[in-house]
């Protein structure tokens, strides 16, 4: 399991505890919450936010409230992580605030075009239906796992910037007022 988590960690005690200082409770939680990678309990995040864990399904519920946090009811007890959609949100409306709407709408004709040629280089629309494994030379199956990554890539970037775009022409709303 891969977690990467934004809250600085005990084995470096000063930053530990300048972050527990600096920070408020509410804050420590969304800090840890946006770090974790596969759904985790609220007394797990209330131990690496360093609150207690009512403090911590309080602030989760919160954070589940504003779109940030997806809570899953079915576990016992109840396992919360970040919402990538809310992320790639906040990370469209970085992009239309820094880029001029002709920056984006030229950033995305190039993305249209990577992905084109990935099409044709894979002869699909997919890059989920492209198999890595088929290859036996260790070198070519590098590579058709790099190009296949660097398309997915393409593909959410494209996604962003269409959504910065849309943004960005319309006072950052999706439709226009």
């Amino acid at each position: 399991m891969s977690e990467f988590d934004p809250a600085p960690g005990a084995d470096n005690d000063d930053a530990f505890q300048r972050w527990q200082a600096d920070t408020d409770t509410f804050d420590r939680v969304y800090d840890v919450v946006l770090g974790v990678t596969t759904p985790t309990t609220y007394r797990v995040i209330a131990e690496r936010a360093d609150c207690s864990a009512n403090a911590a399904k309080k602030h989760l519920d919160r954070l589940t409230e504003m779109g940030v946090v997806r809570k899953d009811e079915q576990s016992r007890p109840a396992r919360y992580e970040r919402d990538d959609g809310y992320l790639e949100w906040q990370e469209a409306r970085r992009i239309a605030r820094e880029l001029s709407v002709e920056e984006i709408i030229d950033r995305v004709a190039d993305l249209e075009a990577e992905q084109q040629t990935y099409e044709q280089r894979f002869e699909t629309a997919d890059p989920e239906s492209v198999t890595v494994f088929e290859l036996d030379d260790h070198e070519a199956l590098h590579e058709r796992m790099q190009a296949v990554s660097e398309w997915q890539a393409t593909t959410r970037d494209l996604r962003l910037y269409e959504l910065a775009r849309q943004l960005a022409q319309n006072d950052g709303h999706l439709i226009p007022a």
